[in-house]
């Protein structure tokens, strides 16, 4: 619906995934004839569930952690992972820092080159513990070091950047990247994000993705939104992106999955994803939250040690219980953050979905008071819902 928010100026509402709630139909399913299995490029997964490729949620051991139980965790190769042969300190300083010296210690600690021999090696070690290496960079990354992660053996490689488009303008003093010319060169799949409109999408998946990443802005750390002024609410932005995803697949007879990325929390707003069309979610602060996770309990965003313009902060999360209570169960909490495969499970069966496709269709209404209505005594208690 367009609204007229003053002469000459049309704005479209938008919805974010707290806005939104999932329909029951006329049937329902045991959750454990729910097929929750997806594939990106040439790789299937039972989770349809990727951690984001940042410092504090992904490193070798995570990477292959994730694999093991089904799932996948994307490398940053712009981060300290690529920069130092031994993270360990360098995370051990950002986790102790003081809030108003941590932005000025990021862009020191990030100002270190990156190590091409290091990028080999994460690769190698994530691969011979048995590991999907999945490994993420910013375009001009990709351009930089293209060829050493192909060399390397990955598996996946995710070019991301806040925004991403197949009409990027620059100096001419900078050659950019030609996203399908790269797609075409390298021998594994690559995945393009982020973006938020139908157009992009399909601009996208036309140059050759493997599968797009959607979502600007909503992330845990992330302050975009607010450096920026720039996103669109995720719920509105999934739906739009699917339907090019659906619409080349109609022409073309190829589907290219639609990744959700950023701002989910619970299990629940991965339900609400997959039903406004996407195929899988990214998702970053939940797996900080893992003992095994890098972060020590704190969780930053990929733009946090930009050297001009940061536009992320670092938010503690805690530790609240291991990798496989977080993704598999049990759960050890009440608040929806554990047990996340369950939680679409038995989402899944309650809607009556037999798999990702068929969650996609289920009905969807405008809620904004989901989270609120009746939650009188959790909120005071701060109790599941309420915390």
């Amino acid at each position: 619906m367009d609204i007229q928010l003053g002469r000459g100026k049309i704005a479209r509402r938008a919805y974010g995934i707290d806005e939104i709630a999932l329909v029951p139909g006329k049937r329902t399913l045991d959750p454990s004839l729910a097929d929750t299995s997806w594939r990106i490029g040439n790789i299937e997964r039972n989770i349809p569930i990727i951690a984001s490729a940042m410092d504090g949620v992904v490193d070798v051991e995570m990477a292959v952690r994730l694999s093991q139980l089904g799932a996948l965790g994307v490398l940053n190769l712009e981060g300290i992972q690529t920069r130092y042969a031994d993270p360990n300190p360098i995370l051990d300083r950002i986790a102790s820092v003081g809030k108003d010296e941590f932005v000025s210690l990021m862009q020191e600690l990030y100002a270190e080159p990156i190590k091409p021999e290091l990028i080999e090696k994460r690769i190698q070690e994530i691969k011979q513990q048995g590991g999907i290496a999945a490994v993420s960079a910013t375009p001009a990354g990709a351009s930089k070091y293209g060829q050493v992660v192909a060399k390397a053996g990955a598996d996946l490689f995710f070019i991301q950047a806040t925004v991403v488009s197949t009409a990027h303008l620059s100096p001419e003093s900078i050659v950019t990247l030609d996203l399908a010319e790269f797609c075409r060169s390298m021998p594994i799949p690559v995945v393009l994000g982020n973006c938020v409109t139908y157009e992009v999408t399909l601009d996208l998946i036309k140059a050759g993705a493997a599968a797009v990443l959607v979502g600007i802005g909503p992330g845990a750390a992330c302050t975009s939104r607010g450096v920026l002024g720039v996103g669109v609410p995720q719920a509105t932005a999934i739906a739009d992106c699917a339907a090019a995803r659906d619409d080349y697949y109609q022409e073309t007879g190829n589907y290219v999955p639609v990744i959700a990325d950023g701002g989910l929390i619970t299990g629940g707003d991965i339900c609400k994803c997959i039903a406004c069309g996407a195929d899988g979610v990214m998702i970053g602060s939940p797996f900080a939250r893992a003992a095994e996770a890098p972060g020590r309990g704190f969780h930053w965003g990929m733009a946090t040690p930009s050297p001009v313009l940061p536009r992320g902060t670092r938010i503690k999360v805690g530790t609240t219980g291991t990798l496989e209570q977080i993704l598999i169960g049990p759960a050890g909490l009440d608040d929806g953050t554990h047990n996340l495969l369950g939680a679409l499970k038995t989402s899944m069966g309650t809607l009556g979905a037999k798999n990702i496709k068929e969650m996609q269709q289920v009905e969807v209404v405008i809620a904004p008071s989901l989270l609120t209505e009746g939650k009188v005594y959790q909120k005071a208690q701060q109790l599941g819902m309420g915390k």
